[in-house]
């Protein structure tokens, strides 16, 4: 609130200055609430993609990802799952929809040998519909 005590004049005159507090009050606010909201927004796990040239198709409202880390571990969005319960975590994130399509990450850094183990273990447990996932390639200059 700005006060102006000048004793020189009975009369009141208008003030020509803008008071800014609330408004930086107002963005502290939303600089708080975007500093917690967007860490909220992504995926935690770190994954060094390799790059695909293929054309990007569609992503669905609520993808399922199933992570290979470069230490072979497993995650199944951004929990952690072992080898021998892949099946049942499926199930349960699909709700026995074996017909869902699981979006697969893996690192570069992943042997294929343990890429095709898991996809077969997927095979087996039912999950059929799998993507591969992968950064988007720069064209190469001719």
């Amino acid at each position: 609130m700005s006060v102006r005590l000048d004793h020189g004049e009975d009369d009141l005159s208008e003030m020509h200055e803008i008071n800014v507090t609330p408004f930086i009050d107002v963005m502290l606010v939303l600089l708080i609430i975007f500093m917690i909201a967007a860490p909220l927004a992504t995926v935690d796990i770190a994954v060094d993609l390799p790059a695909a040239s293929a054309q990007r198709s569609e992503r669905p409202d609520k993808p399922l990802f199933l992570t290979l880390k470069s230490d072979l571990t497993l995650a199944l969005d951004n929990d952690t799952v072992s080898r021998t319960a892949i099946g049942p975590a499926l199930d349960a994130a699909t709700s026995g929809d074996k017909k869902q399509r699981l979006f697969l990450r893996a690192d570069k850094t992943v042997p294929y040998g343990e890429l095709m183990t898991l996809m077969n273990e997927l095979r087996g447990a039912g999950y059929l519909h799998v993507a591969l996932v992968g950064l988007e390639a720069t064209p190469a200059a001719p």
